[in-house]
């Protein structure tokens, strides 16, 4: 089975604590034996998939897959056409060298719902909105890859890994797709 969660701010992508600050998946998800494939940090919202199959968590987050993962980031500054260019030409990170495979400013968008708690504003530096799609995910890459660019992110949201999409799922409830429903939805959106 797959299982898409709408990952709060402030809950760890594990079921255990690990004695931090942290809330768990434990106290949204009620199914035994699923695991995350792959990883949102704890102050990163969003697409969360878990399965408690080894093939399609290999297909979806393992060493060799591309799988596709969608962010919205809260940045501060004013994102641009020619910041969204930067970044998929590629910024230069510690760890190498990385780009988005897709990038554009949001221009005046509505957040999709509020963040407990709110990030910090500050009323001399605007902020703005900016959409990255990336086909890897190394540690903290997206906020990584904003900074470099000059726009340090607030707030990220993943909206999307592949063809599965947070956009209906309301924050801290989560929907499951059976495991050939969810391998067909991974070959389609490889195909197109």
């Amino acid at each position: 089975m797959l299982v898409l969660f709408n990952k709060p701010y402030g809950v760890l992508s594990q079921f255990t604590s690990d004695g931090a600050r942290w809330n768990t998946l434990s106290e949204f998800i009620d199914i035994p034996n699923v695991y995350a494939a792959g990883r949102l940090d704890a102050d990163s919202e969003g697409l969360l998939l878990l399965t408690d199959h080894g093939a399609l968590q290999a297909a979806i987050a393992g060493a060799k897959s591309r799988v596709t993962k969608t962010y919205w980031a809260q940045v501060e500054g004013i994102a641009s056409e020619e910041h969204a260019a930067q970044l998929r030409r590629g910024v230069q990170l510690n760890d190498g060298p990385a780009r988005a495979i897709d990038c554009k400013p949001l221009g005046n968008i509505t957040e999709p719902w509020p963040r407990d708690p709110p990030i910090r504003v500050r009323k001399s530096v605007p902020d703005s909105w900016i959409e990255l799609t990336l086909d890897e995910g190394r540690n903290r890459q997206v906020r990584r890859m904003t900074a470099a660019a000059g726009l340090p992110t607030l707030r990220l949201i993943r909206r999307a890994i592949g063809p599965w999409r947070v956009d209906d799922l309301p924050l801290g409830t989560y929907r499951v797709i059976d495991d050939d429903d969810a391998f067909c939805a991974l070959r389609a959106h490889a195909i197109a």
